[in-house]
């Protein structure tokens, strides 16, 4: 073995473990996620609408104490830049989830920039999706907040399961992609509901290419302001399932 081939291999079991060699960040379009790092690399966490910022500091709270990998969007914004124009960074996981979006968002723009705009993500897209996706049989769980305009009661239509526990609270619940999850979370005093077959439009989002490829994922959803709220189902659901 050459010295440059011995130092290669020495310098890779040296450092190639220690934290600060990770990245920090990953990018898709305008969609930039500060990635923090806290062992326990199977359950990962992700922010990914820069405007839920109830969703934000939960998230960046429970990261001080827990363990986890969490990917965090650094804009404040619903919606990321792309080329000159916009689109939601939830429905980039699928090419006709992102037409969609680029169409609603941009609706001055000629085809050929729709166009463009696809095959930027479509570079970039499956690199995103096995960074945010945790290794086989770990659990990804998005933290969301909603409005008046959205609940689990606009889910119940499109799921293969629900259990509302707390029909009072619409605006509190888990979307799960996992049928062996979704019989955890049906025991919480929560709202729940599982779509792992039944949706059938492709809108993009990240929920959707889960259950297609047989990830675990968990939407985490309570209402704007409601940070107690998310907190304590985020512990719940981090404490009681595997």
């Amino acid at each position: 073995m050459s010295r440059d081939s011995a130092w290669s291999r020495r310098e890779f079991l040296i450092f190639g473990w220690l934290p600060f060699f990770h990245r920090k960040h990953i990018q898709l379009a305008g969609a930039r996620f500060r990635i923090v790092r806290h062992d326990h690399p199977s359950r990962h966490f992700l922010l990914i609408h820069g405007d839920e910022q109830t969703a934000r500091a939960v998230l960046t709270r429970f990261m001080g104490s827990h363990d986890g990998i969490a990917f965090l969007i650094e804009s404040r914004t619903r919606n990321v830049p792309i080329d000159s124009g916009m689109i939601d960074p939830n429905r980039m996981f699928s090419r006709t989830g992102a037409e969609a979006s680029l169409n609603n968002l941009n609706p001055n723009w000629m085809p050929r920039q729709i166009e463009d705009a696809l095959r930027v993500l479509d570079r970039g897209r499956e690199h995103l999706v096995k960074t945010l996706l945790p290794p086989r049989g770990g659990l990804l769980m998005a933290l969301h907040n909603n409005s008046e305009a959205y609940s689990v009661n606009d889910e119940v239509p499109i799921s293969d399961a629900t259990s509302l526990s707390e029909p009072g609270n619409p605006h509190a619940f888990f979307l799960c992609t996992d049928p062996a999850d979704f019989a955890i979370l049906k025991q919480s005093p929560y709202n729940a509901v599982l779509q792992r077959d039944k949706p059938q439009q492709d809108d993009g989002s990240l929920s959707r290419l889960a259950a297609r490829r047989g990830a675990r994922y968990m939407n985490l959803e309570v209402r704007h302001g409601d940070a107690d709220r998310q907190w304590e189902m985020l512990l719940w659901a981090d404490g009681n399932l595997p």
